[in-house]
């Protein structure tokens, strides 16, 4: 798989554009975006030279083999592990050994949950083992484990109307998948919504549209004042099988057990890397992507991938002896998975720079093929995000699509900043748009 990187350095405050304020220059010369426009043109032979050396040059694959070796050196990285801690040094000496600037790690407090020994067995209407995963956050059973009738639903709205036939059973969500954005709903709240109308247990069908009898893991949230029940995560398969034996009225029972536990919060860190701006050193433009991942693979995706392809933004930027006008600021983020808790504690402690900050960036959707830029920001600042994308025309990437969101900068462009992810190729298990290639003003 090859990671490309597309990067160009440029002289636009994108914040100012965001929160609705002229465009300045120099001094005190209120910018056109004629001026603007024909500054972003000049990056032309930039842009063809980072492309180049990704693409065709001797950086080619090199994100891939860096990954590789880091994934088959330290494996899965899930926080609070001793795995993501290892992970955090090995990433934190390669970036020294990079030559990039201003290497250090920022302390954060994060989630340590582990998801011990798991099984599922239905005892009725026949003996069946089921595939599981439990769901970040969640509890345990009892040692002994929970044995109960089930309830099939296709909905929380049918899970309410159907509220007294939950009471002391297993919930089994068989929500179908429209959208992950959507679907992800009953991953988060299917245990609250369960243990609201009495179940003892949730189980959720995987959310995505394609299954070879694969369950999902992914964090749960439980809510204060209602009961914790313990839930996990089912294949596509087991979820229908269970639906069409409960609509010709078979009686379902399911053995539940999960060794699933919460710890107290560990001591971990954000890594951070820059390459410092030649005339505005103070203005941030901000590059992510998170080293922690769930326990059942080695991350590579989610989000080894997005995470060195930030790293190598940095990488071709510096091969190439560029100095951008801004610092490049790169985030390796721990804790995403749990909710974004690293990004939040560096939000804490970092907005009062806020001002600062013209650009945040997130690569966590896959590294597929990209096909375009998704941002969020005002108008102008589209405007001027299109003539960047301008600069891509040599490889077909053009696009400027919305929904610039993500887990890890949604802090900032909640509060004004303008952010990016990458559109791409959409994946045919989950059919969401998955970033790749990354842009830097």
């Amino acid at each position: 798989m090859k990671f490309l990187l597309f990067i160009f350095i440029g002289g636009v405050h994108l914040l100012s554009l965001n929160s609705g304020k002229a465009i300045y220059g120099n001094g005190n010369h209120q910018r056109t975006f004629q001026e603007i426009k024909e500054e972003i043109a000049c990056y032309g032979d930039v842009a063809k030279a980072i492309i180049n050396l990704a693409v065709y040059g001797k950086a080619q694959n090199r994100s891939y083999e860096r990954l590789a070796l880091l994934v088959d050196t330290v494996g899965p990285r899930p926080s609070g592990s001793k795995n993501l801690e290892k992970a955090i040094q090995i990433m934190h000496q390669n970036l020294q050994e990079d030559g990039l600037e201003n290497v250090h790690l920022e302390p954060v407090k994060i989630p340590h949950w582990e998801r011990g020994e798991e099984s599922a067995v239905m005892l009725e209407p026949r003996e069946h083992k089921m595939a599981i995963l439990g769901l970040g956050s969640s509890i345990g059973t009892p040692p002994e484990g929970i044995t109960a009738e089930v309830l099939v639903v296709t909905s929380f709205d049918e899970l309410q109307r159907r509220a007294p036939e939950a009471r002391g059973k297993i919930v089994v969500y068989n929500q179908p998948y429209s959208n992950y954005s959507r679907t992800v709903q009953y991953r988060v709240q299917g245990a609250v919504e369960a243990a609201k109308v009495g179940a003892l247990a949730s189980l959720i069908r995987s959310v995505a549209s394609f299954s070879i009898y694969s369950p999902h893991t992914g964090i749960q949230e439980y809510q204060d004042g209602v009961p914790k029940i313990p839930t996990a995560c089912i294949t596509v398969e087991d979820a229908e099988m269970m639906s069409r034996m409960a609509s010709r009225g078979n009686r379902i029972v399911i053995h539940l057990k999960m060794g699933a536990r919460n710890y107290p919060d560990a001591d971990s860190f954000n890594t951070v890397a820059e390459i410092i701006g030649s005339k505005y050193p103070e203005q941030v433009v901000l590059v992510s992507g998170h080293l922690d991942s769930w326990d059942v693979g080695q991350g590579a995706m989610d989000d080894g991938g997005g995470a060195f392809i930030s790293w190598e933004a940095l990488s071709l930027i510096k091969d190439l002896g560029l100095r951008p006008k801004r610092t490049l600021r790169l985030v390796l983020w721990t804790a995403e998975e749990q909710g974004g808790i690293g990004a939040f504690q560096y939000y804490q402690l970092h907005k009062a720079n806020i001002s600062n900050y013209s650009l945040v960036m997130e690569s966590d959707l896959g590294t597929f093929l990209p096909s375009g830029l998704q941002f969020t920001g005002s108008e102008k600042a589209r405007a001027i995000m299109e003539e960047i994308m301008n600069l891509l025309r040599p490889i077909n990437i053009t696009q400027v699509f919305e929904a610039g969101e993500g887990t890890d900068i949604n802090f900032w462009i909640q509060a004004g900043v303008p952010g990016t992810r990458d559109e791409t190729a959409q994946n045919c298990l989950y059919q969401t748009n998955m970033n790749k290639g990354q842009l830097w003003i």
